[in-house]
């Protein structure tokens, strides 16, 4: 069999016909957005539901946010190519867009970059007693998890989600302080003062600022390290239905407010199955150890006794257009910090995967997370923080989604499932187990 037909979104191009081999009864159902209603399915099937663990062929959602096709090897935020968002944009001017829906004129831009500079700041008593209540030793993320939780009871009007204005407020309070909070995170595990946000500086700027200044009047950000910053910031923001996304689709659909549904999100993501991945890939090159042993790590990944890490992805199955960007952003980072000697373990790694017929039959291609920690790590972001750069970025897709549901009236998740338990049994009194 060939490949399947692409679907023209928007409109019904092709139907699928379903029989019920119980009953005869036969019914028609349209291809729309190249996904079929489960809805027409049960019609045929009342009380047979699909079986799907790991949502691996099911579209829980329709969404105008982010495109993504796998097999080509495209990511779009709202029609726009990543690659020409990464080059040509800033993070917050593509949070607008994924908030807003287009891009925003200069006024626009600049009301909504105000906004975000002064809601910076964090209550005093979240910083003394809340955030100073944490071990000495605390990992960063589950800090900031627990923060962006936390700010729920200092804004309680977030609870009314109907009012727009409330929710553009709460919208902008997330994105400004997620920078906030992980930075205190950090400089709390590493017993260094808070740094209170500087509004002089942009996103970026201020984030490394209450990240790294010690004593200086002002800290002043490297421009090439604060648009390396910017730019993975901007690949990060969204990536459609993953399951940070989900996590926080699932909490909004009860309508839960946003700082628990951003909340939720971020502790999907602090799996190390989700957000952990460029981690992985350090551990792998430290492992490896020097280039000369890059060949006979790939042969152990050949016989199925470990794993590459950095390559292949749930969806792509071809490049990741982000790993091409961010390739070109460690070669910027690395002409001011010096050149990670992990580097060239990486490059050979990817030489000689890319070039083996093992790894091209299965698609396996660098990924975002192949580069993504070596530049961290050249920034000097410990490892522990790696997960918390991932979810500042990553906040405004959340919200994207926060709000799109919304705005779409989407019922309560409650997905079903198919019971493997015993048959109804009697109790049997403790005596006699």
């Amino acid at each position: 069999m060939g490949e399947p037909p692409k679907m023209k979104r928007g409109i019904v191009s092709e139907s699928i016909t379903v029989t019920n081999n119980l009953t005869g009864e036969t019914r028609e159902i349209p291809i729309v957005n190249g996904g079929v209603a489960a809805s027409e399915f049960s019609k045929v099937l009342p009380g047979v539901w699909f079986y799907d663990p790991g949502f691996m062929s099911t579209a829980a959602a329709e969404s105008a946010i982010t495109y993504l096709d796998g097999d080509a090897g495209i990511l779009r935020y709202r029609g726009y190519p990543i690659e020409q968002l990464a080059e040509k944009s800033s993070f917050v001017e593509v949070a607008y867009l994924l908030v807003n829906g287009e891009l925003p004129n200069q006024a626009q831009l600049d009301v909504w970059t105000t906004d975000i500079k002064y809601h910076t700041y964090i209550h005093e008593n979240m910083r003394k007693r809340f955030l100073e209540g944490f071990h000495y030793d605390a990992h960063p993320m589950g800090m900031l998890i627990s923060s962006i939780a936390a700010l729920s009871t200092y804004y309680k009007e977030s609870k009314n989600l109907g009012d727009k204005e409330v929710l553009y407020k709460q919208v902008v309070r997330l994105i400004a302080k997620m920078p906030t909070l992980a930075a205190a995170a950090h400089r709390f595990s590493v017993g260094m003062p808070f740094v209170y946000p500087d509004n002089n500086l942009d996103y970026t700027e201020n984030f490394l600022s209450m990240m790294w200044k010690v004593a200086e009047p002002s800290y002043v950000a490297n421009p090439i390290l604060a648009k390396a910053l910017d730019v993975l910031f901007i690949l990060h923001a969204d990536h459609e239905q993953n399951c940070g996304t989900t996590a926080m689709r699932t909490v909004a659909s009860s309508h839960g407010d946003p700082y628990v549904s951003t909340a939720a999100a971020a502790a999907a993501l602090y799996g190390p199955r989700h957000g952990g991945a460029n981690e992985a890939v350090l551990k792998m090159l430290n492992k490896i150890g020097h280039i000369d042993n890059v060949p006979a790590y790939i042969e152990t990944v050949k016989a199925g006794k470990t794993k590459l890490e950095g390559f292949g992805h749930r969806v792509y199955k071809n490049f990741d257009p982000r790993a091409t960007i961010i390739k070109r952003t460690a070669d910027e980072v690395f002409t001011v910090t010096g050149r990670n000697p992990l580097l060239d373990i990486a490059l050979k790694l990817e030489e000689i995967a890319l070039a083996d017929d093992y790894f091209i039959s299965r698609r396996l291609y660098p990924n975002v997370d192949f580069y993504s920690g070596l530049i961290y790590q050249a920034m000097g972001f410990p490892v522990e923080m790696f997960t918390v750069l991932f979810a500042i970025p990553r906040t405004a897709g959340w919200l994207a989604h926060f709000k799109e549901l919304l705005e779409q009236d989407m019922k309560i998740s409650r997905p079903r499932q198919l019971y493997i338990g015993s048959d109804a049994r009697d109790f049997v009194p403790l005596g006699s187990r």
